[in-house]
């Protein structure tokens, strides 16, 4: 099964180069008559491929490629998929083992001070999505010493009280519910947190929330960090 599941994303990587290459060629005013061409060509059939780029799966894969993030995967998964073992979401996804399964989960600093209420200030945020393993234990006390060190203490201590946030303001704030997190395309430009463990994975590829509930991406790390630009720090026991 991961050999099957390692073809597959591989098979979707080359798919999007050549597709990158053809549209590198082309004027872009060509580009777009083309689309318009083929859109009024197929008929009945052409409203469902323009969904197509309107479904979670599509607008996430265009704000990758867009960003020139192109080893990325996804993978729908069972309703029940949230009951299965580590090893069993493991197996249905090709992970390389359970460490390459990640979480994203916002935290909300309780104790900023009234005038903090957004994530303007990326340094001092209300709020921050920390992607960690589900293998780790999180340690919200290492987010709260590296925020405090990274304004080089000029803020009080006690300013920091990183929190998980409730369901119903990660929703919000995201854009996406639970177990369907993920930091890409979020609905508010969340700062975020990559705990250190992960970076140290290999092979450097790893799964985590796609948008909805049933869809996981795989994404390379390297590629990962460049686009997102995430705080990577160690906040995580095994």
């Amino acid at each position: 099964m991961e050999a099957l599941a390692e073809l597959e994303r591989v098979q979707t990587r080359i798919l999007h180069r050549i597709s990158d290459l053809e549209l590198s060629h082309l004027p872009q005013h060509f580009s777009h008559s083309l689309s318009l061409q083929s859109s009024a060509a197929a008929g009945p059939n052409a409203d469902a491929d323009a969904d197509a780029s309107t479904t979670t799966e599509g607008r996430l894969s265009a704000i990758l490629l867009a960003n020139s993030v192109r080893d990325f995967s996804f993978k729908r998964v069972p309703s029940d998929y949230y009951e299965w073992t580590l090893e069993a979401r493991r197996d249905i996804l090709g992970a390389a083992s359970i460490h390459h399964l990640c979480k994203s989960i916002v935290l909300v600093n309780t104790q900023a001070p009234p005038n903090v209420t957004d994530c303007s200030d990326r340094n001092y945020s209300k709020y921050y999505v920390v992607v960690v393993q589900y293998t780790a234990r999180f340690n919200a006390e290492t987010v709260k010493n590296f925020l405090y060190a990274l304004n080089d203490g000029k803020i009080s201590k006690k300013k920091f009280n990183m929190r998980l946030a409730p369901e119903e303001m990660s929703a919000k704030l995201t854009g996406y519910e639970h177990n369907g997190v993920t930091c890409i395309g979020m609905k508010t430009d969340i700062p975020v947190i990559l705990d250190e463990a992960i970076t140290k994975l290999n092979p450097d590829f790893f799964w985590l929330g796609g948008g909805e509930i049933d869809l996981k991406l795989g994404i390379r790390t390297s590629e990962f960090i460049n686009y997102v630009k995430p705080f990577i720090v160690n906040c995580s026991g095994s």
